[in-house]
């Protein structure tokens, strides 16, 4: 990764600016837009331990001040869509995944890619999953809405089958106007693009603001 833009700064220093953005004077200020409360949060992906100490300091320090943090893990939820199915469906999937890497390892990938994207992408994908969480949450807490972080983590476990612009997209106008941030594993290639891990091609398409 000799061209990404963590050579000219920090993981720590990322943050630390959203910190201080979540504790603003008079609410959150991770975006310009009241009714767009997006954040992204890049890091190397071989910094994944060091971002969760991050994390579990910074959700304490906000936890002990009041607020409410609720941490989504994009893989758990892959993981209970999946065991939520009929053990065949998935037997059948693994046999086959098999077989085909025995024979073309490329071919295999392309096979789980289409096998899992019903499971991750779309408005019935992990999105609406994502929803009734942060819907459920905000019920919970009515009169916390500048009091209150959703973090979306564990994204790397769901590479290269995740496309995290195509994800906020369809969750946007239904997390109840709540501040979330999105723990990306990757690079920032430019002002708006980030690849996922450093490996796919940078994708432009985000419109939240961007922590390095």
């Amino acid at each position: 990764m000799t061209d990404s833009l963590f050579e000219t700064t920090t993981l720590a220093a990322a943050v630390h600016a959203l910190r201080h953005d979540l504790l603003a004077e008079g609410g959150p200020k991770i975006s310009t837009m009241r009714n767009y409360r997006f954040a992204i949060l890049p890091y190397d992906p071989r910094q994944e331990f060091e971002l969760r100490k991050h994390m579990r300091r910074l959700s304490d320090e906000l936890t002990s001040q009041g607020w409410n943090v609720l941490s989504i893990s994009l893989q758990r939820l892959l993981l209970d869509r999946l065991q939520a199915e009929e053990p065949r469906v998935i037997d059948n999937l693994r046999r086959t995944e098999r077989r085909l890497y025995a024979r073309d390892p490329e071919r295999a990938l392309y096979y789980l890619k289409d096998k899992l994207v019903a499971y991750i992408e779309g408005q019935e994908g992990i999105a609406r999953d994502i929803i009734r969480l942060i819907g459920g949450f905000a019920d919970a807490h009515p009169d916390a809405t500048d009091h209150t972080l959703i973090l979306l983590g564990r994204a790397g476990a769901l590479y290269p089958f995740f496309r995290s612009s195509a994800l906020l997209k369809h969750i946007d106008g239904h997390t109840r106007t709540l501040p979330v941030v999105l723990l990306y594993p990757g690079e920032r290639r430019d002002v708006s693009a980030l690849s996922f891990m450093g490996e796919l091609p940078a994708d432009r398409d985000y419109r939240p603001r961007i922590y390095t």
